[in-house]
């Protein structure tokens, strides 16, 4: 059965610091709260990428929701990030680790990041787009979608 998703997502671009000169020193127990808020009023979307917060977002999202809540209760969205790819096999290892630093099995929604000209042209040489169908054909989720692409 699908989840049903409501309107409002849970963005992790810009979290609440706890030093405004450092990014990644994100108040994690602040983070908690919010999430159990939006959780408690039955909102469900999760939104992160590899590079927010210097690289600890998706680590936060492991601390403040995976680690806190069932995987059958919220929906969670990851990018690929299509500035880090230089070769092939990046493609597989960052979702690898990127699916270990949220500490889940799967993601629900994994889109390609930052499409521009540029890196539309290093998604179609690296074969990015064939990337995301081929996880979304393997996927262990319960949804297995794969949104191309995110400009964010």
């Amino acid at each position: 059965m699908e989840m049903e998703m409501k309107k409002l997502g849970f963005g992790t671009m810009r979290l609440p610091v706890l030093n405004q000169e450092d990014p990644a020193a994100v108040d994690l127990e602040q983070v908690c709260q919010m999430v159990d808020t939006f959780m408690e009023r039955g909102f469900t979307y999760f939104d992160t990428a590899y590079m927010y917060h210097k690289y600890e977002s998706e680590r936060v999202v492991k601390r403040a929701l995976t680690e806190r809540w069932p995987r059958e209760r919220y929906v969670l969205a990851d990018k690929l990030p299509l500035s880090h790819l230089k070769e092939e096999a990046d493609m597989e290892r960052f979702f690898r680790e990127q699916l270990e630093k949220c500490g889940v099995a799967y993601f629900d929604y994994y889109m390609l990041h930052n499409m521009s000209r540029s890196y539309y042209k290093t998604a179609e040489r690296l074969g990015a787009f064939e990337f995301v169908c081929r996880k979304k054909e393997g996927g262990k989720g319960p949804q297995n979608r794969v949104l191309l692409p995110c400009g964010c």
